[in-house]
């Protein structure tokens, strides 16, 4: 490590930023950060690379993004492609912008064509972009909802969907190949954009996403005649939506919309919130206090890249007057209101998919099955989705609806990630049609539960961090593997599903069959009473997370049900790291 650091010294200018961070943490008499910095290279995993801002190869900043347009630039090299062009799309974080166009010169000097957008954009209109030029890849420079220190890059296919597994692990061999993050050359920006090898993206796309959403809405007459009966507080969370999600709304004639305007522009900060994440409560304290202001039908807040969307809807029990909805319950509504307009235009059939992650609720099944529609699993991640929805392409199968329990949604594949933006517009037309049926959301959500039984989930986080932390998530994964329990709160396990061989065990048959899914390191546990238990490790933090899901005929019996079999997991799982 002291090699590195001496490297990175003798290689920085005396007036680079960089060089002055370095010299003040050498100065500290705390070594630790100095040595997080620099202890490894920045990982650069299946989702792309995250971490803080600073100095040093285990952190975000101009060298270490270069080493991972480099590393794509290689990888790139082999692929086949009509084209050469690369797009990218950036975020309200720090240095966002910076690291665009460090990742930009980079792979033009690799001879690479690359546009990048002139203005912040959301993930999903990256993902829309590559598709519309027909790139050959793209990279939206973000950390999702992580804090203010962090920022990341994510790389999309030509699809305009993140990489599935084998083709990440390709390029992870190519980043990870490159030694000295500090060598990297790149080319001359001002010379670039005079040649052409780089392009800045205005409104064209974003008007050209625009005119595709539209098509979504299934009542667009009644949206433009009588939308503004519906009113709308929304809160973009400092990041990316504010343009786009006003946009949809005001062109399709949802114009009762009000903007939390303390939230409004973007701030890398994010300083009106602990965290930037729609899926946390606080994140809609200000929206609240708004939505009782003006009356709100409902309150939308999406993340800072836009790709995650969480919805509030009015309820007189909760002290702020809304009640947040979880994934999964944003999802239940979704989907009915997608089956059920469509089952109007024609008879819904098995060609008809629907894909949710094994982590989701199984109430969409039971939609799906109840509308003749079929419902497919899929591996955590909507990289697994959007493979699926590549794969169909060429099949007589038709793509309805995707989603997954973290508030991500789609619901039209001219993109290939969740889309906020999309999720948006149609929750505003969702909440118009239930009001020409004389029920709002909340209401609307308690007549699906009554209709098909009640759902619900929670999920448990337990962080492990270090090398050590890493043994014991993973030698918890293999106690679970290989000596499996019985039950769970007096409820027998009746089926174990284990993703990483592949096998399906039905404990009473004693038989086994295969699953069709990607390997990876997951079990599931089906239990007798319809309930369930997953158990894996995150994907991009140290965590192993259990998830536990049920149901029940009645709110109180599912209640009860999930606090039993969640409280008795969590105390064998905290039993065996405890050992």
């Amino acid at each position: 490590m002291k090699e590195i650091i001496k490297h990175w010294t003798e290689k920085l200018n005396q007036n680079d930023p960089l060089k002055l961070e370095l010299e003040r943490l050498q100065t500290l008499d705390d070594t630790s950060k100095l040595q997080e910095s620099f202890y490894q290279s920045l990982a650069f995993g299946t989702g792309g690379m995250r971490g803080e801002i600073g100095v040093g190869p285990n952190r975000m900043n101009r060298f270490t993004v270069r080493k991972a347009a480099r590393g794509l630039s290689q990888y790139l090299d082999g692929q086949e492609g009509k084209t050469k062009t690369v797009v990218i799309a950036y975020d309200s974080r720090h240095m966002s912008k910076d690291f665009a166009m460090e990742a930009a010169i980079t792979l033009v000097y690799s001879g690479y064509t690359v546009e990048v957008f002139e203005q912040l954009a959301p993930t999903p209109i990256l993902s829309f972009a590559v598709r519309e030029r027909q790139a050959i890849a793209g990279i939206m420079i973000t950390a999702s909802h992580n804090p203010p220190q962090y920022n990341g890059i994510k790389i999309y296919n030509r699809d305009g969907a993140q990489l599935p597994p084998e083709a990440s692990d390709e390029l992870i061999k190519f980043v990870n190949q490159i030694e000295d993050e500090l060598s990297i050359p790149t080319a001359d920006e001002d010379k670039a954009i005079e040649n052409g090898s780089l392009k800045m993206i205005g409104d064209e796309v974003s008007n050209r996403y625009q005119e595709e959403l539209s098509k979504l809405l299934h009542h667009p007459k009644l949206g433009q005649s009588q939308g503004k009966d519906v009113t709308v507080v929304f809160t973009p969370l400092h990041g990316t939506a504010h343009r786009p999600v006003l946009d949809a709304f005001h062109r399709n004639g949802y114009t009762n919309v009000h903007v939390v305007e303390e939230q409004a522009e973007p701030d890398p900060q994010f300083s009106t919130v602990s965290l930037p994440n729609p899926e946390e409560e606080e994140a809609f304290e200000l929206a609240a206090k708004r939505g009782q202001q003006v009356d709100a039908d409902l309150l939308v807040a999406t993340d800072p890249d836009a790709d995650r969307v969480g919805i509030a809807v009015r309820d007189k029990s909760e002290p702020n007057g809304y009640r947040l909805l979880t994934g999964n319950e944003t999802g239940l509504l979704l989907l009915h209101y997608v089956l059920e307009e469509t089952a109007k235009q024609r008879p819904l059939t098995q060609n008809d998919i629907i894909l949710k992650t094994i982590v989701t609720s199984e109430s969409g099944r039971q939609l799906a099955e109840h509308y003749g529609a079929n419902c497919e699993d899929t591996l955590t991640g909507f990289k697994f989705i959007a493979e699926k929805i590549k794969a169909y392409e060429s099949t007589d199968k038709t793509f309805l609806f995707g989603y997954e329990e973290s508030y991500g949604y789609l619901a039209g594949s001219f993109v290939r990630d969740k889309d906020a933006v999309q999720i948006a517009l149609i929750v505003a037309e969702l909440a118009l049609v239930a009001q020409s049926e004389g029920q709002n959301l909340k209401e609307r959500l308690n007549r699906l539960y009554e209709q098909f039984g009640y759902f619900k989930e929670k999920t448990n986080s337990i962080e492990l961090t270090g090398q050590a932390g890493q043994k014991k998530i993973e030698g918890l994964l293999q106690h679970y593997r290989h000596a499996p329990p019985k039950e769970f709160a007096g409820r027998k396990i009746v089926q174990i599903e284990d993703y990483d061989s592949g096998r399906r065990t039905d404990v009473s048959k004693g038989t086994y069959s295969g699953i069709a899914l990607p390997k990876s390191n997951v079990l599931k546990y089906f239990l007798e009473d319809d309930s369930w238990v997953c158990i894996r490790p995150s994907g991009t933090e140290p965590k192993v997370k259990i998830y536990t899901g049920a149901q029940a005929r009645t709110n109180h019996l599912v209640q009860e049900a999930l606090e039993d079999i969640s409280q008795a997991v969590m105390n064998d799982v905290n039993d065996q790291l405890s050992e």
